[in-house]
């Protein structure tokens, strides 16, 4: 889940524009190390302006909230100055995460609320300003089958928000959300996250996933995602009636968070890019060019309807039970065929490091949250399609309730049984997992397909006859996702091409673990 992106040299805008980097005291520049979540790539021109004017630059990596925020609490993120995600709720509920916070400021803030198609919202009767709560969302998807998309909540702030503000808006109690609460309303949440048709690691992919769905035979009726993700999209002529559940909704307040024992120049340069971006000239900046809401006084965003804020759980336990149960319970099951290259060139360390990286999917039930739900979970559907000259016989196995051990361990024989031989047959296997897509039963699965290779194609069809063969296929399964994952001397212009021909995504292993690129598909499955 883990991708480490590092921003643009900021440092290099700075010299090429013949500015001295100072800002208030001037001297000289100083660069923050921040640990960020990926929504937050759209602030990186902002920010490269910000340096030129503190002389702070900042280098961003990248990560999954729950992910990032777990690292900062167990004290695993000692070699950043600074962390930014959407919200630091959910670190104030680990105490020794309190104890990593230095200060932190809300730089801007959006609401996670619902945009839905203006035809489907008139079907149902939302006009604007309608009065429409989650209840009547949930009402939408058991009556009128009504679908959306939502990230994961594992693995994007967006997707947890919504997660606790539906679980807390059905809940109905006035408080703050209890275990006793996630237990009474759980048959209503399985019912809600029915709707779900749709699933990413994050916001942005989100987004463009179902707008690359806008014209499909049956496009997804709505996104559930932040408020600004919306109105970008509507900027960019999508045609969505935001609605602002009149239950309550969860809001990103964006803190940047200076971690404790900072020295000394990374404080004072924490200090000026906050005094920086909180400036009335930039928070309208921010406004205008992000959507996000400015949180400096005196600044107006755009004409935004006003909020009813759902409180946030008040205890780990109860979001940690909830996100597990989302995973093991409510959303709908995943259903992944795994297609793996065993061509003669995975002989040796390749191979291993592959069978590596996959059983460490079938860690069951140990461990802390965040590895509990990168693991397959129960009802879960996987089925290991290697391939080398050819196709070779697929395996499906179950992750059976009342035997998850045991269903994982099969996986786990499964998986230790590849050997690698022959050549690289990449289009031929991939076609290959879609017709097994499409002979699989119709019922409630979030599917997709998962490309490793280490090679170029040097057997069998090729990207014309792929494409002829993706063509024939029904719509239902023509728009399951391929996310391919680049290792070795794969053929990066093809597994591009593959991913992006098919709605998927392409993930790098070459500078990363396999490992850590196979639990960062999880976010999207």
């Amino acid at each position: 889940m883990r991708r480490a992106v590092c921003a643009a040299a900021l440092a290099v805008a700075v010299a090429a524009s013949g500015c001295t980097p100072g800002g208030p005291g001037g001297g000289q520049g100083t660069t923050l190390r921040v640990l960020a979540g990926s929504e937050l790539a759209d602030m990186e021109p902002l920010l490269e302006e910000a340096a030129e004017r503190t002389g702070v630059t900042v280098e961003m990596e990248y990560t999954g909230t729950l992910d990032g925020l777990a690292r900062v609490a167990a004290g695993e993120a000692q070699e950043y100055d600074a962390v930014w995600f959407g919200s630091n709720r959910y670190l104030h509920l680990y105490e020794e995460g309190r104890g990593r916070v230095r200060e932190e400021t809300p730089v801007m803030l959006s609401p996670v609320v619902l945009g839905v198609r203006e035809s489907r919202a008139d079907d149902l009767g939302w006009s604007e300003g309608a009065g429409v709560t989650w209840s009547d969302v949930n009402e939408a998807v058991r009556d009128a089958e009504f679908t959306y998309g939502m990230t994961n909540p594992g693995a994007s702030n967006s997707g947890f928000s919504a997660l606790i503000g539906v679980a807390s808006a059905l809940a109905d109690s006035g408080s703050a959300l209890t275990g006793e609460d996630v237990e009474r309303v759980g048959p209503e949440l399985a019912g809600f996250f029915k709707g779900q048709e749709l699933t990413a690691g994050s916001s942005g992919w989100l987004a463009q996933a179902f707008t690359e769905r806008s014209d499909d035979e049956r496009p997804v009726d709505a996104l559930i995602n932040y408020e600004s993700v919306l109105l970008s999209l509507n900027r960019d002529g999508a045609d969505l009636r935001l609605v602002y559940p009149a239950d309550g909704v969860i809001t990103a307040d964006y803190p940047l968070t200076l971690l404790s024992g900072p020295d000394e120049e990374a404080e004072q340069g924490y200090a000026r890019l906050v005094e920086d971006l909180l400036s009335e000239e930039v928070q309208a900046d921010i406004a205008e060019r992000t959507l996000r809401r400015p949180v400096a006084s005196g600044v107006s965003g755009a004409d935004l309807p006003s909020l009813v804020e759902l409180p946030f759980p008040a205890h780990r336990e109860v979001v940690d039970g909830l996100v597990a149960d989302y995973f093991s319970d409510l959303r709908r099951p995943a259903r992944t065929v795994y297609v793996l290259d065993v061509s003669g060139s995975m002989k040796g360390d390749r191979l291993d490091e592959l069978k590596e990286a996959l059983g460490s999917l079938t860690g069951a039930t140990g461990g802390s949250l965040e590895q509990r739900i990168q693991a397959f979970q129960e009802r879960e559907e996987i089925t290991l399609l290697p391939f080398s000259t050819e196709p070779h016989e697929p395996r499906t196995f179950v992750v059976e309730p009342g035997r998850i051990d045991e269903s994982l361990g099969e996986v786990t024989d499964a998986i230790g049984e590849l050997e690698a031989l022959g050549d690289t047959a990449t289009y031929d296997a991939v076609l290959e997992a879609y017709g097994l897509v499409e002979q699989a039963p119709e019922d409630d699965y979030l599917t997709s397909i998962v490309l490793m290779t280490d090679g170029e194609v040097n057997w069998g069809m090729g990207p014309t006859p792929f494409a002829q063969g993706l063509g024939e296929l029904s719509p239902e399964a023509a728009r399951v996702p391929v996310f391919t994952v680049l290792f070795g001397e794969a053929g990066e212009e093809e597994m591009a091409d593959l991913a992006e021909r098919t709605g998927g995504r392409l993930f790098d292993a070459r500078e990363q673990s396999l490992e850590e690129v196979f639990r960062e598909i999880r976010g999207y499955q």
